[in-house]
């Protein structure tokens, strides 16, 4: 199924996944487009930034099948149009709010290592919080950014609104692990933490349930992987598989 096109969540729907993960960028036009990269050119037959594009015209774009495959007759789509096939079912979704450029940058200094913002797309929290208001999905999803300045505008505009601070691989190689971790979330001030699967192990599980903070892990497609994260007792594992996570909560009942 072509990345983040309506027809790869209609059929996770159709899988019986609990929940669903997708991206958002800004269009031209203020909407919110459903879109991993900030460019069109890795997954569709357009090119140049997405913020560029007003919502028709992303509309018209084609996605690429996976793999190197062709062309589809997939469009890329806006959150909205996700969010009304979603809201019929009991799914929950986790919509990562995305930046122009790089999210966050780290930088070590006497006390530890800091996390400096990158830009954010203006007005892209308020539209994401007001799409999730009118079609009712809002007690049913959590907003997840890289970018900790987006986690603080999303907690000015809604306060109750459950909030995700991502880390990937960068964390780690800053020297990030365990309490460290932990502590760039609780600071952000967010309910959840969501990590690139190299940073979990026992330690930082341990760092997360005590602060009170529930833990997802991405992008693991691997089913040892799976197994693994199952048995630390992860809360959420993000994944291109549903098929597969089904099968790993299968055999862990």
């Amino acid at each position: 199924w072509p990345e983040n096109s309506l027809l790869a969540f209609k059929n996770a729907l159709a899988l019986g996944s609990p929940l669903v993960e997708l991206d958002v960028h800004a269009t031209a036009d203020g909407d919110a487009a459903v879109i991993h990269d900030p460019t069109l050119d890795r997954t569709s037959n357009g090119s140049g930034p997405v913020r560029a594009k007003t919502a028709d015209e992303l509309r018209r774009v084609r996605l690429k099948a996976p793999a190197g495959g062709g062309l589809t007759d997939e469009g890329v789509p806006m959150l909205r149009d996700v969010l009304t096939i979603a809201a019929p079912t009991p799914v929950a979704v986790l919509v990562e709010i995305k930046t122009p450029g790089q999210a966050v940058t780290f930088e070590r200094r006497d006390a530890g290592v800091s996390s400096v913002p990158g830009a954010r797309y203006p007005g892209l929290e308020r539209r994401v919080l007001d799409d999730l208001r009118e079609t009712r999905m809002t007690e049913r999803a959590m907003v997840m950014a890289f970018n900790p300045a987006v986690i603080a505008e999303v907690r000015t505009l809604a306060p109750s609104m459950r909030t995700v601070l991502l880390m990937d691989r960068q964390a780690r190689d800053a020297g990030l692990a365990g309490d460290a971790v932990v502590a760039q979330a609780t600071r952000a001030g967010v309910n959840f933490i969501g990590i690139h699967q190299s940073l979990c192990d026992a330690a930082l599980v341990t760092a997360a349930r005590r602060a009170g903070l529930g833990i997802g892990v991405f992008t693991v497609n691997d089913e040892n992987d799976m197994r693994r994260l199952v048995e630390l007792g992860v809360d959420v594992i993000i994944s291109d598989r549903p098929d597969l996570v089904a099968r790993v909560e299968r055999g862990a009942r």
